[in-house]
C-alpha cells in the first residue's frame, strides 16, 4: 500500500500489538526458514538471511527463535517444508491487492485467501492481474520523534535509497532492492528503528478512497487477509483519508 496507507495502518493497529506478537515471531521464523533453506545459515554468506535478521532483530524475536528457525531452514533441526507464493486480487472500490503467502500447504491456503476475497466484497485474480501495478523495493517508515529530517535523509541517501519523503507525522524511505540492507544496517548503526521495514510492493499510482463505507471495507478485507496464519505482507493501492480510519 501507499506510505500514508501503510502509516494509517499502523497506528489502527498499535493497540493490537502486543496480541500479534506471537504471530509476527511465526512469520519472521518462516521467512528465516526460508532464507536458510535457499542460501545457508551463515548470515554473513546469504544476504537475505542477514536482512530478515535485521527485521527480526528490530522486532525483539528472542534468539532463540531465531537460532531454531535458522536450523530448521538448513535442516539441523526437523521441521515443515515451506513454500512461497504471491496470490493477487481485487478489493472494494478498485483496489488492487497483493498477497505475499509462504505455507506448508498451499491448497489450504488458496482457499483461504479465495474465501476471504470472497467474503469481503473482492475477488482473487489471476497471476500478473494487478502485480504491473505495483513496484517491488524496500520501504521503511519512521516517525519524526526518532530523528531530524536532516540526519534521516543524509543516512538514508548516503546508504543507496533513491527517494526520502516528509509526511506530517512520520518519514518515508524506497531503497531499490539490492539497497535495502545497507540502508537497515545505517539505521540501525545509529539506533534508529524503523516503525515499519520490509520489502515491499509499492503501487505506481494509488486509489483514493473517500467513502467511509468503502473505507471500512477495504480494511476489513485487508485485516481479514492479514490475519490469515500464513500470510507474510498484504500491500494494496489503496489511498484511504486518514479521517475515516482514526478512533
Amino acid at each position: 500500500m501507499s506510505g500514508h496507507s501503510k502509516w494509517s495502518t499502523i497506528k489502527r493497529k498499535k493497540g493490537a500489538a502486543d496480541a500479534k506478537r506471537g504471530k509476527i515471531f511465526s512469520r519472521l521464523a518462516k521467512e528465516i526458514s526460508m532464507a536458510a533453506k535457499d542460501g545457508g545459515g551463515d548470515a554473513d554468506m546469504n544476504p537475505k538471511l542477514r536482512t530478515i535478521l535485521l527485521k527480526a532483530k528490530a522486532a525483539n524475536m528472542p534468539a532463540d527463535n531465531i537460532d531454531r528457525a535458522v536450523k530448521k531452514g538448513t535442516g539441523e533441526l526437523p521441521g515443515v517444508v515451506y513454500e512461497e507464493f504471491v496470490y493477487e486480487g481485487y478489493a472494494p472500490g478498485g483496489v488492487a491487492v497483493i498477497v505475499e503467502v509462504t505455507t506448508d500447504n498451499k491448497n489450504r491456503t488458496a482457499s483461504e485467501v479465495r474465501s476471504i476475497f470472497s467474503k469481503n466484497g473482492g475477488n482473487l485474480a489471476g497471476p500478473n492481474a494487478v502485480s504491473f501495478m505495483f513496484n517491488r523495493c524496500g520501504h521503511f517508515l519512521i516517525s519524526r520523534e526518532k530523528g531530524s529530517e536532516d540526519e534521516l535523509m543524509e543516512i538514508a541517501l548516503e546508504a543507496g535509497a533513491e527517494d526520502f519523503k516528509a509526511h506530517p507525522e512520520y518519514f518515508e524511505i524506497i531503497t531499490p532492492i539490492e539497497a535495502y540492507e545497507g540502508v537497515a544496517q545505517a539505521l540501525e548503526a545509529r539506533q534508529i528503528q524503523p516503525d515499519s521495514s520490509e520489502l515491499a510492493f509499492l503501487p505506481e499510482n494509488t486509489v483514493p478512497i473517500t467513502e467511509a463505507s468503502v473505507a471500512t471495507q477495504v480494511n476489513r478485507l485487508i485485516d481479514a487477509l492479514d490475519d490469515i496464519e500464513d500470510v507474510q505482507n498484504v500491500h494494496s493501492n489503496a489511498d484511504i483519508d486518514g479521517s475515516l480510519t482514526e478512533g
